[in-house]
């Protein structure tokens, strides 16, 4: 893609895998940053630079989401790859993995191969896993190998939890030989009733059964235990149960390999199962909200480091796909556009964790468990940033997704993206 030279001024440079906090400017060219520092010294002689005012307003290292959806192939009508990148950097993401559920499933190296050479076209860095099974049927392993040569950036049959433990095994001893992450949807299915409610008040008031929280509880913990015996690097998914959160910390003080990591979405850290009484279909998700108490937890465990990742599982379906009832409608809601304001909102402004933590949560950790060269500003590191505003709101009432389905549609939630630059190029 053509690149163009690039002079942030004045901005509150925060990048804190660097140790980085200071005003001060930043000069982009080809792609990459050039100089970063107080009143750095730029020759722009014979260059046409975009010069980016950005006194009053931080610039900090590009997001990086590791659980999203695109639905390309097979379900263009909720997201394909280029409304879905467009939502991204909207949202101040330069880099989004993407999940393996499409339709067919990414399980050969020929589809992911036309996969990521479409993303390679969008306007910020669109990668993608690859499914661990053939058809995340979860019965027969797909080459692993052959996968991650084609460009995979992970392995995950999200949305389809692996129940043959034999196979999970398995696929974790060949991840671990080749360096790879698997990802993993942790709900066992015959603990649910009807997905997306938490088994609770709020279900037993709108007579549903719910999703019990032991099906997420007995697959975290065989996954834990299974990472830790075979060496495998995981990432558990979207957690949403308290005690989920306990069996984690418990593990991560026998993980001396840096082996076991897991997500939490804003969603799950912003609401719960009220959320269901409210905006009914808009609030279904799996796992579901749950309590107040399992809110906090996943909060606490965002402080200690317990839970290490923030990711959007921006989930995109169309209207027909909502507006239905709780029973039949689908689960999930989009997310990154929303994402960085929900934790302005719920995490940094009310004091559990800071704008740094909350940078790091969102980018150089990210970067980090999946092995890619973000996350950070400094000299020869790429030109992926988000240049943002802490002071100033945004109501969210257009969506660059070509899905709306979020309860805080139309909501007005503090911070705004200003600019987005992915590549050294301003895509937002």
């Amino acid at each position: 893609m053509e690149t163009n030279t690039i002079f942030i001024k004045k901005a509150h440079i925060l990048s804190p895998a660097d140790h980085l906090d200071l005003t001060g400017d930043i000069l982009i060219n080809d792609g990459r940053i050039e100089k970063i520092g107080e009143n750095i010294s730029a020759d722009l002689s014979g260059k046409s630079p975009e010069v980016i005012d950005a006194e009053g307003y931080f610039a900090s290292p590009g997001f990086v989401d590791v659980h999203s959806h695109f639905r390309d192939p097979g379900q263009t009508e909720k997201e394909d790859i280029h409304s879905g990148a467009a939502a991204a950097a909207a949202g101040g993401y330069t880099t989004v993995i993407c999940m393996a559920n499409t339709l067919p499933a990414i399980d050969s190296p020929e589809l992911l191969k036309e996969n990521l050479g479409n993303a390679s076209q969008e306007a910020v860095h669109v990668l993608q896993c690859a499914a661990v099974t053939e058809r995340r049927g979860g019965q027969i392993l797909n080459d692993l190998y052959a996968l991650k040569e084609a460009g995979a950036a992970g392995f995950t049959d999200d949305g389809s939890p692996i129940m043959n433990e034999a196979l999970v095994r398995e696929a974790m001893i060949k991840a671990a030989e080749i360096g790879a992450v698997l990802s993993f949807h942790e709900e066992d299915p015959s603990l649910i009733g009807t997905p997306g409610v938490n088994d609770g008040g709020v279900s037993k008031a709108l007579g549903l059964k719910g999703a019990k929280r032991e099906a997420e509880i007995r697959m975290i913990e065989r996954d834990l235990t299974l990472a830790l015996d075979t060496g495998c690097r995981i990432d558990i998914q979207h957690v949403s149960a308290k005690e989920s959160v306990e069996l984690i910390r418990s593990a991560k003080k026998k993980d001396t390999r840096n082996l076991i990591h897991a997500e939490v979405t804003p969603n799950h850290f912003s609401l719960t199962e009220d959320a269901v009484r409210e905006y009914g279909p808009l609030a279904k998700i799996n796992p579901p909200l749950r309590t107040e108490k399992d809110r906090m937890a996943l909060i606490d465990g965002l402080k200690d480091g317990t839970l290490d990742l923030i990711a959007t599982d921006h989930a995109p379906h169309t209207k027909a796909d909502k507006n239905k009832e709780f029973k039949s409608c689908m689960s999930g809601i989009t997310g990154l556009e929303t994402a960085f304001s929900l934790g302005l909102k719920n995490l940094v402004l009310p004091g559990y964790i800071d704008l740094n933590k909350l940078i790091m949560l969102m980018s150089a950790n990210p970067a980090a468990v999946y092995g890619l060269n973000a996350g950070h500003l400094k000299a020869g590191a790429p030109a992926d940033i988000v240049i943002f505003s802490t002071e100033e709101s945004t109501t969210y009432d257009i969506f660059r997704s070509r899905s709306d389905n979020t309860p805080f549609k139309g909501k007005t939630l503090p911070g705004r993206v200003i600019h987005t630059i992915a590549g050294g190029r301003k895509v937002y």
